[in-house]
């Protein structure tokens, strides 16, 4: 049976949408009007979209339409809707990263995110949001405020990709563009079923590269995720943190697991203690890999909470450098979470400054010599599920603030690609996402890992997306 019998239109994917441009069975503006309309039902709840315009949507599809009927498409994505975070520049679109300060950078020039997406045919439907400068793992705002969940809108969307992970769970379009400096696309993944992909250190260019940051793609498939690779990880001369990758195969096809040395790590030493539920999830993903042959042993702690600690030090110094400089009336604008936080910076000197700065190596050290042997980590992606969509952290205190990234910001600060799926959901409903992480460079295999997992898993673990219609 066909896709397009049996599935509503914001529902398929972008592989779906392609074949079926191709074959003439679909058009992009049929595409686009519904994910238009799916928006316009959804969004009001969860407020995941910061800038949307529909008739700019319609010009952008009726466009890729004439293409496609020309026989001039630019490729497969060529009229699948996209997203992009907000903090992705599109030329004369208002860069805010989520405050209510007032005079938001607008941007002369597309960021190369957003350049490969146009050339590619991609229709961008929106930017999404995120809260105060993207230092939260939540949808709270002070412009915005508060992005919800599109499991139960009672929960939070995760973050600082916020309104990334709605978007996708929702089927605002099948593919978005997420950003991740110590987890902010693989938690907004992990609460919300989501496949993603945190790629390796300099593989999709950014126009403002920073130590950690990265862009990957949010998707409900890794297959999508992995299709959206083929455009989001070409070189661009603006980011003089690029790496020159081989070049890397994103059919993500058949995987040999019996192939595989695999490790399982389930305590951090740093952060919050693993949930019961979060930890049974995570190892049943191990035993699916050792059922099928691979080679699966344990994996000890190679971070600590002196390195998570120095580390939100950094960066809560950072954001206090550009705090300070805001006047008074715009420093009372910012989240009072994220201004405490900031604050919290001013106490540390330079020479504390520089240590703890030099976390980063430290953690980059550890990282890469606990894990060089295996080809998959299996790890929990967050300690916990999603929690209410009104905290901003899951744990209310800014001096603790980053309890739950002990998972994810290794893999941040040594540059490896670090993947997510669903592997369960909690007594009450709410996803629970594993992460599969590789080596620097092994962005495919990761990926393939994490297709080979997201079809052998068992039905339990599979999002029912038609639920959320």
């Amino acid at each position: 049976m066909s896709p397009l019998s049996s599935t509503t239109l914001h529902d398929l994917s972008a592989r779906e949408l392609g074949e079926a441009y191709a074959a003439k069975e679909l058009s992009p503006v049929d595409v686009a009007d519904a994910v238009i309309a799916r928006i316009e039902e959804r969004e009001p709840v969860l407020n995941a979209l910061y800038q949307f315009e529909p008739e700019a949507v319609r010009k952008d599809a009726k466009a890729s339409e004439r293409r496609w009927l020309e026989g001039s498409q630019r490729g497969p994505l060529d009229g699948v809707p996209v997203s992009v975070k907000e903090n992705i520049a599109r030329a004369g679109v208002p860069m805010p990263s989520g405050t209510a300060l007032s005079n938001p950078k607008v941007p002369q020039n597309n960021s190369p995110i957003t350049d490969r997406i146009l050339e590619a045919g991609g229709v961008i439907v929106g930017s999404t949001t995120m809260p105060d400068w993207g230092m939260l793992s939540s949808g709270v705002s002070s412009l915005h405020g508060i992005s919800r969940s599109a499991w139960n809108p009672a929960w939070t969307t995760g973050g600082s990709s916020s309104g990334a992970g709605s978007a996708a769970a929702a089927g605002y379009g099948p593919l978005h563009v997420g950003t991740d400096i110590g987890g902010s696309i693989r938690l907004p993944g992990a609460w919300q079923g989501l496949a993603t992909l945190k790629p390796s250190a300099g593989l999709i260019p950014l126009d403002v590269p920073y130590i950690g940051r990265a862009a990957g793609p949010m998707a409900r498939t890794v297959a999508d995720a992995a299709l959206f690779m083929t455009i989001l990880g070409q070189p661009d001369i603006r980011d003089y943190t690029a790496r020159p990758y081989p070049p890397m195969d994103w059919t993500v096809g058949d995987l040999d697991v019996s192939s595989l040395k695999v490790a399982l790590q389930t305590e951090a030493n740093a952060g919050a203690a693993v949930d019961p539920e979060v930890l049974a999830a995570v190892k049943a993903v191990a035993e699916h890999f050792a059922d099928a042959g691979a080679h699966v042993e344990s994996l000890e702690p190679f971070i600590d909470q002196d390195m998570l600690d120095r580390l939100d030090r950094f960066w809560r110094t950072r954001s206090w450098a550009d705090y300070r400089e805001l006047p008074a009336a715009e420093q009372q604008k910012v989240l009072p979470y994220i201004a405490r936080w900031c604050q919290g910076g001013s106490q540390f000197d330079g020479a504390e400054t520089i240590r703890n700065f030099g976390s980063i190596d430290q953690m980059q050290k550890a990282t890469i010599a606990a894990t060089a042997e295996y080809d998959v980590v299996i790890s929990p992606v967050a300690p916990m599920a999603a929690f209410p969509a009104e905290q901003p952290m899951p744990v209310d205190d800014p001096d603790r603030t980053m309890a739950h990234i002990a998972f994810t910001v290794p893999y941040n600060m040594s540059g490896q690609p670090a993947a997510t799926v669903n592997c369960g959901f909690t007594s009450d409903g709410r996803p629970i996402g594993v992460q599969l992480s590789g080596r620097v460079g092994a962005d495919d295999d990761v990926l393939r890992a994490a297709a080979w997992y997201e079809s052998a898993r068992p039905a339990v673990a599979v999002p029912d997306w038609g639920s959320l219609d």
